[in-house]
């Protein structure tokens, strides 16, 4: 597939990053001559120096003949006028813009076809929002992802002392919940993946990730480890736009504090917000943290723009008493350091929000992607089509399944039915099939299996 990407920030490199290591034409293009050099070595793709929306800069790109547009820039406006040119000039099928400001995203006849002809919206703090608002939602849980308009949910969980399943097989689930339906679907012992068996050992300190019904969540994640008390009170520090937007999203729910250090930032804020309290201040100041009660603070949200400051201040929390703390860290080699040792949950807005991208850019009918353990695994969401004749997947059990090494299917969502997967279970044609896979390589192999051949008609 031959893909522009307008942006070389930490979005636009992060997607780049994954669509050239799947053998895509890639060209990104920024007005950074050193960055996106930085990234043409690094990745080997295709770089133009312009600025994103003007027509020469995009058929330089390559605009003409490419598939896919990602407009991915700091700049709505940019995003919104490279999408428009691209359909006018270039007439190219798929065009994914980045609009952060709530200030557009609130009038959807803006992006009709003909108006602003943008196929699909991205909003990075809006899913990175949501995706906090999960954990939260289900304390003890590392990641909480939804499939089939929310039927099927994909939980990860550390397995710890004092869990009913930790230190027995995985089959003797089928004892403890008789009636919940549950897939463990990978383990990840020792940062190393594992396709788990039936006869497989839960152990301490393993990351679990398990398929179920919506309603099951609570009761299998109490299987893994003792369940959690629920959230009452949170403190977020940063008031910028992830902030801001979860301080909103929670203060209905929760005792929520927000902190940030700018004052006519805080004044805005404390207008703007009804129930959350607002406090001007330094995120790092322990005194102040001490003033705020965070012994007794649930949850600990550092989402400033400053990756050191929110490593720093979530350490600093937890020390002082926060029972868990979750940070927003931007550079990727600074993930894989914090999380578990130094911090409870590190977030990566790339690896959020890269999922809703991969979506329209996998073949087959894909409907949902979510990246996992930073962007080593995958969960996907595959609808079936066609007949035994013209699919790979249709009319066949799972067990014959020629699946891809690595790879498992969880849960079938059939019309309104969850079916959680077993050996002998029979795909059907438009069934919603919700797969793991553990080992990236192999993820053209799974949409091939969801390819179908000529003879369907």
């Amino acid at each position: 597939m031959k893909i522009i990407i307008l942006g070389a920030g930490q979005v636009g490199a992060s997607v780049a990053a994954t669509l050239a290591s799947e053998a895509n034409d890639i060209t990104i293009v920024d007005s950074d001559r050193a960055r996106i050099r930085e990234l043409q070595d690094k990745f080997d793709i295709q770089v133009v120096t312009g600025h994103a929306s003007n027509p020469s800069i995009l058929r330089r790109a390559g605009a003409e003949d490419a598939d896919m547009l990602l407009a991915v820039t700091n700049s709505d406006e940019t995003n919104m006028v490279a999408c428009q040119v691209a359909y006018t000039l270039f007439h190219t099928p798929t065009k994914i813009a980045r609009v952060r400001s709530k200030d557009y995203l609130i009038h959807p006849q803006l992006f009709a076809q003909e108006a602003l002809p943008i196929d699909v919206l991205i909003s990075p703090e809006q899913v990175v929002t949501e995706y906090i608002q999960r954990i939260i939602e289900f304390p003890g849980a590392l990641q909480v992802l939804d499939f089939a308009n929310g039927k099927v949910r994909l939980v990860a969980v550390k397995a710890i002392h004092g869990g009913p399943l930790v230190g027995n097989e995985i089959k003797t689930l089928r004892e403890h919940m008789p009636g919940i339906k549950t897939r463990v679907a990978a383990i990840f012992r020792r940062g190393m993946p594992m396709i788990p068996q039936g006869d497989t050992v839960v152990e301490v300190d393993d990351e679990v990730f398990f398929i179920t019904a919506r309603k099951h969540t609570r009761a299998v994640m109490s299987e893994l480890r003792r369940v959690d008390k629920p959230v009452k009170r949170v403190m977020i520090a940063g008031g910028g736009n992830i902030g801001k937007r979860l301080a909103k999203a929670l203060e209905n729910q929760y005792q929520v504090k927000l902190i940030d250090h700018n004052s006519k930032n805080s004044s805005e804020l404390a207008a703007e917000l009804e129930k959350t309290i607002v406090l001007k201040g330094d995120v790092a100041d322990s005194n102040l943290l001490l003033e705020e009660n965070i012994e007794g603070t649930d949850v600990f949200c550092a989402m400033t723009n400053d990756d050191e400051a929110n490593i720093l201040s979530s350490m600093l929390a937890k020390r002082l008493g926060a029972k868990k703390v979750m940070a927003v860290i931007n550079r990727p080699e600074y993930v894989d350091l914090v999380q578990s040792d130094l911090v409870d949950i590190a977030i990566s807005p790339q690896q959020v929000t890269i999922g809703s991208l991969l979506t329209h850019v996998r073949r087959g009918d894909v409907a949902v992607v979510h990246s996992l353990r930073r962007g080593a695994a995958e969960a996907i969401e595959a609808v079936a089509h066609g007949d035994s004749k013209s699919s790979k997947v249709v009319g066949k059990s799972i067990e014959d399944i020629k699946l891809p090494p690595g790879t498992t299917i969880g849960a079938v969502v059939r019309y309104d039915e969850v079916i959680i997967a077993s050996s002998r279970l029979v795909i059907e044609s438009e069934d919603h099939v919700i797969l793991f896979v553990v080992d990236k390589k192999r993820i053209k192999d799974v949409e091939h299996l969801f390819q179908v051949g000529v003879t369907f008609l």
